[in-house]
């Protein structure tokens, strides 16, 4: 919230693992037992998709935040491009992670998630020009929502936290009022919310975590929930100046949760500027290592609730480490640096040596178009007076996160969605 956005940033999961890299760690939804798509070779990958990697678990979530990151920017990415998204999507108006073959209708049994579908919406309501398939889609998003007025990943699942602020955000994109979209319990998406917020004190206070039975990895479900309390989706600005500081204070309201949950990531970032990821099951090498985008996502949060000091050490340190990271994950990793980029008032065209733009739209089909240089530094120093531009801070999930139920295997992405060669 993989980024997600992201929240929140994007990984992913090898389908016979059971934990994402970087992201909430769960089991599946036991509400069925859907087999794992047939990874797709690399042979015949579809010449309007961005990455080269295999699509199976993660096509329709990349090529959205690539395309949401584009439009960030003011790049018109190709039509193909575009055309592949919205060919994507089923028949109900949802959307599989990924469809090899879309002459033939939705396979039955791998039913639509509700993090490729609610990434698209943001990615197509943004674009424009679409408001046909983001309508059915918002149709099908509300149609599965849970009796506590949230999302799980697979309708008919455990709500969770990156879930339901990927939709959150995705209404809002869509031009629905998130707190007007209620369950036949006449719970709203901040009901569900406010469940995954942690009280303040012990571990992990403040925090949101994944499900209450399943906290996965805190990091990545908090940065998700910051911003789906806020009402915002992957791409934010940076919001007025908190306040309240970084004191945890009592919350009865996603507000007070969206800022405690911020404090729990400045904490979590102070020391070092970034996040760990966990070690997985079985791994020879306990030791945590960097999670860049658990980190970027964090920045899009702290930015989003207005704590810009204390994202500028963890944006630094993206700056500074994050090059060979994004250049092996691919394109959903440039776009979730772009996302920090931009909510923090960085230049994403100069971060930390990398031409974030450049090198996301080589990852794809050449753009249609690109606003010119100059108007894209207009338009930073009109939405962000306050902007330093020595250390990139100005005045966010994802995922999101993706979860595809399998036998013996759960599939989560999250922003949020990370780390996996896309």
């Amino acid at each position: 919230m993989t980024t997600v956005r992201r929240r929140r940033s994007a990984a992913a999961l090898a389908a016979s693992a059971v934990l994402g890299i970087a992201i909430a760690s769960a089991a599946a939804p036991t509400a069925f037992a859907a087999p794992s798509p047939k990874p797709t070779p690399s042979a015949v990958m579809p010449s309007g998709l961005y990455g080269a990697g295999d699509p199976t678990y993660d096509g329709v979530w990349r090529q959205s935040v690539a395309l949401l990151a584009q439009d960030t920017v003011g790049v018109k990415p190709a039509a193909k491009a575009v055309d592949w998204l919205t060919g994507q999507q089923c028949a109900s108006g949802g959307f599989l992670s990924y469809r090899a073959d879309t002459a033939k209708p939705c396979d039955a049994k791998l039913p639509p998630d509700s993090n490729a579908s609610a990434v698209a919406v943001q990615a197509l309501a943004a674009l424009g020009g679409q408001d046909a398939t983001v309508r059915k889609t918002v149709g099908w998003l509300k149609s599965v929502q849970n009796a506590d007025g949230g999302w799980g990943y697979n309708p008919g699942g455990a709500g969770d936290a990156n879930s339901t602020s990927l939709v959150i955000g995705a209404l809002a994109a869509a031009g629905e009022k998130p707190d007007a979209v209620k369950s036949k319990g006449g719970k709203t998406p901040y009901d569900a919310l406010l469940t995954f917020a942690k009280p303040c004190g012990g571990k992990d206070g403040g925090a949101f975590v994944y499900q209450q039975k399943t906290p996965g990895i805190v990091a990545d479900s908090t940065a998700a929930g910051v911003l789906g309390a806020h009402g915002k989706g992957l791409v934010v600005t940076a919001g007025e100046k908190d306040a309240k500081g970084t004191v945890c204070e009592k919350a009865t309201t996603a507000e007070g949760a969206a800022h405690n949950g911020a404090v729990y990531l400045a904490a979590a970032l102070a020391k070092t500027g970034h996040l760990d990821t966990a070690p997985m099951p079985g791994a020879t090498d306990p030791t945590p290592k960097p999670d860049f985008g658990n980190t970027a996502d964090a920045v899009v949060a702290l930015s989003a609730q207005g704590l810009g000091d204390q994202a500028k050490k963890p944006l630094e340190w993206l700056r500074q480490n994050a090059a060979a990271w994004a250049k092996e994950s691919g394109p959903a990793a440039y776009a979730q640096l772009i996302f920090a980029a931009h909510a923090s008032g960085a230049d994403p065209k100069s971060f930390g040596g990398m031409d974030l733009v450049a090198a996301l739209n080589a990852t794809g089909p050449a753009p249609e178009s690109q606003k010119p240089a100059a108007a894209e530094k207009k338009d930073s120093s009109e939405s962000d007076s306050d902007s330093d531009s020595d250390s990139g801070i100005g005045v966010w999930w994802i995922a999101g996160v993706f979860f595809v139920a399998s036998v013996g295997a759960g599939f989560l992405i999250s922003g949020r969605k990370k780390n996996q060669r896309l």
